[in-house]
């Protein structure tokens, strides 16, 4: 029986031009051996399995064959490329950068390089994952990389770039090799298993070309591992088996009864992922996946950064349509933060039921939000009444505070779906509330009287909790300042705000001042109300919040805090 060869082996590239995914590096290499414009020393660098040694070692076979193609590429005829292919080449010499890093290793490499080669023009020596080497080994490797003899010629390689030290990087040419897209590897694997006798469905390519993660180093073992589990025959089904990959049509049945709001359906599927074996976590990151891949799939210039199949993608389109915008965005962050928060939850399969049922409440709000601006368009011109229930009817000639609380009743006897209606609800009742305690006289009705109603200190008081409350999320400290001070009213309704100290005044000013004094003016029906801020000098003083203000304080009373500071130039952080 033939030993068996791993794919990876049997199929790597001998050319340039069978190099996959790789054609800007290819071509400037073929490019510089044809016009003779050899560097003393290359950098190879980039992700594992996308071919930096092959590209090295058909670049030190092309630069020694004695006739070389029109294309650059070795004839694998003459002597050297002979020598070469049988791996018996004397000019060609490999190293690995892991076990070779010491002072001595690169010592001996430096005596080595003297020696001119018995065959060919060029002694190439490769010297894999380079970053390995020590610090006094790169530096030891200095003088030769940058002055060594004509003859020779060094080609470096490492997947950690970032760990050669400047003075390495700048006697090299630096060619960055990218990660090898989904259809390339698919296309490589289909004249693979053409060669092999294997019969593969496009689906379960994709599959492997996913996995692989841009290595088709990777991808060859997979495939080779995938042949050993189902034969001649691979199938999508025996690939996701094999691989253990969640299907597709998971994620498109969650996401379909997120969308139509069905609990039942995505806590059934859910657990029926689990009990297949799949963590929690990695299911929560291919969801992700999964709604990103619909975000981009909605738009015809995005839909080319999917890496899935055409049946794949066709289906990808036609659930985005169905999936609001808005749903999308939302879903993306609940489950970004699930992902977040996974391994510090006690409960982590309860933690991403929760997720998913925020997921399934989107479509809730969204029916919700459709409803309430059904509920809050104008009546029709030529309708007496609102009818706010079947038993009575609200006049269109009712005052606006009736209205207004005719409204909240209405909105109180509606069930509420989430706690933000809730709120809604509450800041309602309460601007009903304010406007009860309104203090007008019997007016005629004339333009703008209604901006002129005279209020009470607890209509004040009223609306000034409202806005507190109002803006609790946006800035809590606002908030709690607003409702731990009481407004002081003025007869000319001049209302007065005293603040702990100038920085908070300052802030105030600019952020909330003209808000708070157009609410009171819109929740009062009083357009004459005046909002000034003032500081309080309290007894303890000014608050002292930045280090520059704790700076100045305490060199108020000890002036050598200055002259120290001046001394060493220091700064407040």
């Amino acid at each position: 029986m033939d030993n068996f060869i791993v794919s990876a082996r049997k199929y790597r590239p001998a050319t340039f031009d069978m190099v996959v995914g790789q054609d800007t590096i290819t071509t400037t290499l073929k490019n510089a051996i044809k016009n003779n414009h050899l560097a003393q020393a290359y950098l190879f660098c980039g992700p594992r399995g996308v071919g930096k040694t092959t590209c090295a070692r058909i670049f030190a076979k092309t630069i020694n064959c004695s006739n070389p193609g029109p294309n650059s590429e070795a004839c694998d005829k003459c002597e050297s490329c002979l020598s070469f292919n049988s791996q018996a080449s004397f000019n060609i010499h490999e190293l690995d950068g892991a076990s070779n890093n010491s002072v001595d290793d690169i010592r001996n490499l430096t005596d080595q390089v003297r020696i001119p080669p018995q065959i060919g023009k060029f002694s190439v020596y490769i010297i894999d994952e380079i970053h390995m080497l020590s610090t006094s080994a790169f530096n030891a490797f200095l003088k030769t990389l940058e002055e060594p003899p004509s003859h020779a010629i060094f080609i470096l390689a490492t997947t950690e770039k970032h760990k050669i030290i400047p003075t390495i990087l700048s006697r090299c040419q630096i060619f960055d090799f990218n990660r090898i897209n989904v259809d390339d590897i698919v296309t490589r694997l289909s004249w693979v298993a053409g060669n092999e006798g294997v019969k593969a469905e496009h689906e379960a390519l994709h599959v492997i070309a996913t996995k692989a993660d841009g290595a088709m180093r990777d991808a060859l073992s997979i495939f080779d591992q995938i042949v050993s589990f189902s034969g001649k025959n691979i199938t999508y089904s025996d690939v996701i088996s094999n691989l253990n990959v969640l299907d597709y049509e998971y994620y498109f049945r969650i996401t379909g009864s997120a969308i139509e709001g069905n609990v039942t359906s995505v806590l059934l599927t859910f657990n029926e992922i689990l009990n297949k074996g799949f963590d929690g976590y990695n299911f929560m990151a291919g969801l992700n996946n999964h709604l990103r891949d619909l975000l981009v799939s909605r738009d015809e210039a995005t839909v080319k950064l999917l890496e899935t199949s055409p049946s794949i993608r066709q289906r990808y389109r036609e659930q985005a349509v169905k999936a609001p915008l808005t749903f999308i965005y939302e879903a993306l962050d609940i489950g970004s933060q699930c992902m977040l928060t996974f391994k510090s939850s006690k409960n982590q399969r309860l933690h991403v039921e929760l997720a998913l049922l925020r997921m399934c409440h989107l479509a809730g709000e969204k029916a919700g939000e459709d409803s309430k601006k059904k509920a809050e368009q104008p009546a029709a011109a030529d309708e007496p009444f609102i009818k706010s229930s079947p038993e009575q009817s609200v006049p269109v000639t009712a005052s606006p505070v009736s209205q207004a609380k005719t409204a909240g009743q209405q909105r109180k006897a509606t069930p509420d779906n989430d706690n933000a209606k809730k709120i809604s609800i509450r800041n309602l009742i309460s601007e009903n509330k304010i406007k009860e305690n309104i203090v007008s006289e019997p007016q005629p009705e004339t333009p703008g009287s209604q901006q002129q109603k005279e209020f009470s200190a607890a209509g004040l008081a009223e609306a000034w909790n409202a806005f507190a409350m109002k803006v609790r999320e946006e800035s809590p400290r606002i908030s709690v300042t607003l409702s731990s001070v009481t407004p002081e009213l003025l007869p000319d309704n001049t209302v007065i705000l005293k603040l702990d100290n100038s920085a908070l005044k300052e802030s105030f000013d600019h952020n909330y001042r003209a808000r708070l004094e157009h609410y009171l003016r819109e929740t009062l029906l009083n357009s004459s109300v005046n909002l000034k801020t003032t500081v309080e000098a309290t007894e303890r003083g000014e608050i002292l919040y930045s280090n520059e203000q704790k700076f100045n304080h305490l060199a108020s009373k000890n002036p050598a805090l200055k002259d120290l500071r001046k001394t060493f130039n220091l700064d407040f952080e």
